[in-house]
């Protein structure tokens, strides 16, 4: 057998890839679930701090800010919560911990574009009888969110590729589902399938964000 040949039974082999394709197929909707959770739940997380933090009481500021900074550096330690008398699947354990650090990374983010919008916006909506609240809500958020749709979708797709640390924790997603193929199989094809499957999640994913950075970015 040539090298060529070895290497396509490898890394192509058609019997191993028919039998584990189903497995993959699995771990794509699951990554796909566990994808839109931890979007969901980051931004809208993320947004209600910004929004909060917009009050400016300082004892809450205070406290976002450490935990905003806390998990922008350190993600939660699954193996660490038996310790503390939580006891979570796998699935709950990484949705919850990509959701905690997206949400540090979006309150940021949202931050950022309600203090780069324009104080004569604030003035201009309050000199027509809108409370703060009204202000906020009508005026502000509109043009912070879509100022900061570029630096948003790049970090939700960033953190959306770590749905394969779940594989860590026995979550049977994309890689979870093709490691757990190479051990059964004693070849490496399903991590070729899941390799085909990220690509086949992600570049619409990208495709997608580019469009709407094009579509709804802020234009000076």
């Amino acid at each position: 057998m040539s090298n060529w040949d070895r290497f396509l039974n490898s890394f192509f082999n058609a019997r191993v890839a028919w039998d584990y394709l189903p497995k993959i197929a699995d771990g794509f909707v699951l990554t796909v679930v566990l994808a839109l959770c931890v979007i969901g739940t980051g931004l809208a997380a993320g947004l209600v701090l910004a929004v909060i933090r917009a009050f400016g009481i300082r004892p809450l500021n205070w406290l976002i800010i450490f935990v905003v900074d806390l998990f922008r550096a350190l993600a939660l330690l699954y193996f660490g919560l038996p310790a503390a008398g939580l006891s979570l699947s796998g699935f709950t354990a990484t949705w919850l911990s990509l959701s905690w650090v997206l949400m540090a990374f979006s309150e940021e983010i949202f931050w950022a574009g309600i203090t780069a919008t324009p104080k004569g916006q604030w003035e201009a909506a309050r000199s027509t009888g809108l409370g703060f609240l009204a202000t906020l809500g009508w005026v502000v958020l509109p043009q912070a969110v879509r100022m900061v749709i570029p630096p948003l979708t790049n970090r939700t797709i960033a953190i959306t590729k770590g749905t394969a640390l779940g594989s860590v924790v026995a979550v049977s997603e994309i890689l979870g589902a093709a490691q757990a193929g190479v051990s059964f199989s004693f070849n490496p094809t399903p991590l070729t399938l899941g390799a085909a499957a990220y690509v086949v999640l992600f570049v619409p994913v990208v495709i997608l964000g580019r469009w709407i950075e094009t579509r709804f970015a802020w234009k000076r």
